[in-house]
């Protein structure tokens, strides 16, 4: 599965968001062009934590730099992996698939199609609970109105055609 390799082998967020635009094309047949992902720290709530989140206005995908650090920090062999899952999850927002429901199962069907049924990332999509116990699936939650977010650039390398 060259899918699987690819991920293994990423370096970065880019590399990984292209693996995700690739699959997702290939799956539903559509992409999202000039999207943006920003990292942002969305804080916890209770003793739960939001993974990411997609804003329909600003078209951008922001990844929770909490979890991100703990995973780095206490279990990198979920880097990618979790990484994958949540840029997949919220790309499929973007391509304009809201009902959370619906997403975690076409997330999972797509991982499992491109990257088999006992890789990391979609055991996490079938059980993301398993890995990250206190992760919220996003019920009740409304973004923070002041966040300061961290914009990577170079994400969309697909679809830039300058150097920057």
């Amino acid at each position: 599965m060259p899918y699987k390799n690819s991920l293994e082998k990423a370096k970065n967020f880019a590399d990984i968001f292209h693996i995700v635009k690739k699959i997702a094309k290939n799956y539903l047949g559509k992409d999202q062009a000039g999207l943006l992902v920003g990292l942002s720290d969305l804080g916890v709530h209770g003793h739960a934590f939001l993974g990411a989140f997609y804003s329909l206005d600003a078209n951008a995908i922001i990844i929770n730099k909490r979890p991100l650090d703990n995973i780095k920090e206490n279990k990198p062999s979920l880097h990618n992996s979790y990484v994958f899952h949540i840029i997949l999850h919220e790309y499929l927002h973007s391509l304009g698939l809201f009902e959370e429901e619906e997403v975690r199962l076409l997330a999972y069907e797509i991982t499992k199609e491109y990257l088999g049924q006992n890789h990391l990332a979609t055991q996490m999509a079938l059980d993301m609970g398993k890995f990250l116990p206190n992760l919220t699936l996003g019920e009740g939650f409304e973004a923070p109105e002041d966040i300061n977010i961290e914009f990577l650039h170079g994400i969309d390398r697909d679809n830039t055609n300058y150097i920057m």
